[in-house]
């Protein structure tokens, strides 16, 4: 099922591409989805099992670490709730099915801060209440026709629900997504005949290079693991103690006490701060600051044994941290041609970008990873925590720099140990930028990230790409083959001509109180093209700042900020 499943969204990753509302040349969320789900695949053939609840384990793993934009984050916390409730069945029948796919709909939306009705989440909890309501037959394959009966129903009242839909005529395109890897599960049960291409059957998350969509493809660095000891980067330490353990939880009962991971999480964070809490089905790998570590291993030996045992004083470490506070930032960017790491500092940094200047430009201040991704391809949860651990500092800030990256950025956070992971919601290159720009080397690491997160708001971000079909939106007539202007999110322009697009959205980044312009050029911007702007802005905004930098991007002309 999840090979047939994961083989028709792959033949049908352009048309789920398609319905991104965006007329960008870059929507992606097939493409996310289905390398999501390849990884899953990939986890799953290494340890093939008939034993669904191990099976779905191996999957559920894939899909978390493969997790690729918010599309693909969605699909593995769906996949994630079915796995723990067939955790322990070996087979399951309809009523058990339904079941878990109700689960899976109740973890993906506590995984989304704000869940948002007429996309995936609506698709998925649609069909998996109809599943749970459906008595006629206790077959799964009775069970998946009407599963995928409802989520195609769902799908196509999505306009309905989205305004934004209904403007430009589409379904959404996570939606369709999911219904194609439903066609896929009924395809299976049906007795059909599953042909995966040899290209998809050897894919995996460590491939340079994908093929995607004409003019796409993927870079992606591979990072090497330096996981390093985790401190407490604060002037202020409350809580002194830096605890972490191993607990393997004893079946049944133990002393009155039953596990349960949310119960056990809520009371170890009465007892400090800075709590990490991963748990499967046998071991919690708990990471505390804790003022007494006695009391918060004593409530953790209710459940089971404790093992690697590891308290260190923060208090007494303090010193040697602002020491290194004062090293500054000049290690090189980690890779594989580079495994000597520099020494332990209190913060570093990782960032996704494209294009070789930019990546210069992210380097250049201070920035110790540049992951190679962006608007044409999203790193994927794994991606982030490899690049994570490749950097020796106590503290790790992550920058994804686009909207589409934030949720697997955020992921990530639960899955790094032995270190404090921070994301900064920055969705363009300009917030990056300005978010970097904002960090003070001998600041703690709250007031740092107060002042990276004020400094987003602080900057307009442009960018100039052409359209691929033809639209409207925000009252905004868009041809294909045009050039449209796009102000943090929003299209204001669309032109025929690529300096009319940038001059037009320049004109509305720009106003009374701007003082400073930078604009990054892409792989296809041309000198002529770069002295028109600089000769546009000087004339008509006299006493504007300009900072022209190569960027390298590909698909976006010119990337404008504006402070």
């Amino acid at each position: 099922m999840v090979l047939a499943g994961a083989d028709n969204l792959r033949r049908n990753v352009d048309k789920v591409n398609g319905l991104n509302v965006f007329p960008v040349p870059d929507g992606d969320t097939g493409t996310n989805m289905n390398l999501t789900l390849t990884a899953g695949c990939e986890e799953l053939k290494k340890k093939p099992s008939s034993h669904i609840g191990k099976a779905a384990d191996a999957l559920s793993k894939g899909l978390l670490m493969g997790a690729r934009g918010n599309s693909g984050v969605i699909l593995s916390q769906l996949f994630r709730g079915f796995a723990k409730y067939v955790h322990d069945f070996e087979n399951v029948n309809g009523q058990q099915f339904a079941a878990a796919l109700q689960q899976g709909v109740e973890t993906a939306y506590k995984a989304v801060v704000k869940p948002v009705e007429g996309t995936i989440l609506t698709v998925s909890k649609e069909a998996a209440k109809h599943a749970v309501q459906f008595r006629r037959s206790n077959d799964v394959l009775d069970l998946m026709n009407e599963v995928l009966g409802r989520a195609k129903e769902a799908l196509a009242k999505t306009p309905d629900q989205l305004a934004i839909l209904k403007q430009v005529g589409v379904v959404d395109a996570g939606g369709q997504g999911l219904v194609c890897v439903y066609e896929g599960f009924v395809t299976s049960l049906n007795g059909g005949l599953v042909q995966v291409d040899e290209d998809f059957a050897t894919m995996d998350t460590n491939l340079s290079e994908v093929s995607l969509l004409p003019g796409m493809n993927l870079a992606k660095e591979v990072h090497a693991h330096m996981p390093a000891q985790a401190h407490l980067a604060t002037e202020d330490i409350e809580f002194g103690y830096c605890t972490e353990f191993m607990l393997t939880i004893a079946p049944g009962k133990v002393k009155g006490f039953t596990f349960d991971e949310a119960t056990f999480r809520d009371q170890l964070s009465k007892l400090g701060d800075s709590l990490l809490v991963v748990a499967d089905e046998e071991l919690v790998k708990v990471h505390i600051h804790a003022e007494y570590p006695g009391e918060v291993m004593n409530q953790a030996m209710n459940y089971g044994a404790l093992s690697r045992i590891k308290i260190e004083n923060m208090r007494d470490q303090h010193s040697h941290i602002v020491e290194d506070m004062t090293h500054g930032y000049e290690a090189p960017v980690v890779s594989p041609a580079t495994p000597v790491a520099p020494p332990n500092k209190p913060y570093g940094f990782v960032a996704v970008a494209l294009g070789d200047g930019i990546t210069d430009i992210l380097s250049s201040v201070g920035v110790d990873v540049v992951l190679s991704g962006g608007q044409t391809m999203n790193p994927s949860t794994e991606d982030i925590v490899n690049a994570v651990n490749s950097i020796d500092a106590d503290t790790i800030y992550v920058l994804p720099n686009n909207s589409n990256i934030i949720l697997a950025a955020q992921q990530a956070v639960d899955l790094v140990d032995n270190k404090t992971l921070i994301v900064i919601p920055s969705k363009s290159i300009p917030q990056g930028l300005a978010a970097i720009l904002a960090f003070q080397e001998k600041a703690d690491a709250g007031t740092n990230t107060d002042a990276m997160n004020e400094s987003l708001r602080r900057v307009k971000s442009g960018q100039v790409t052409y359209a691929v079909r033809d639209t409207n939106m925000d009252g905004i007539d868009i041809k294909q083959g045009h050039f449209i202007g796009i102000q943090d999110g929003r299209i204001v322009s669309s032109q025929p001509s690529l300096m009319d697009a940038c001059k037009k959205l320049l004109e509305e980044m720009i106003d009374e109180g701007s003082e400073i312009v930078t604009i990054l050029t892409g792989e296809d911007a041309t000198e002529e093209g770069m002295e028109e702007l600089e000769t546009f802005i000087q004339t008509m905004y006299p006493n504007m700042e300009i900072e022209l930098h190569p960027g390298g991007q590909p698909l976006y002309a010119y990337l404008f900020s504006v402070e």
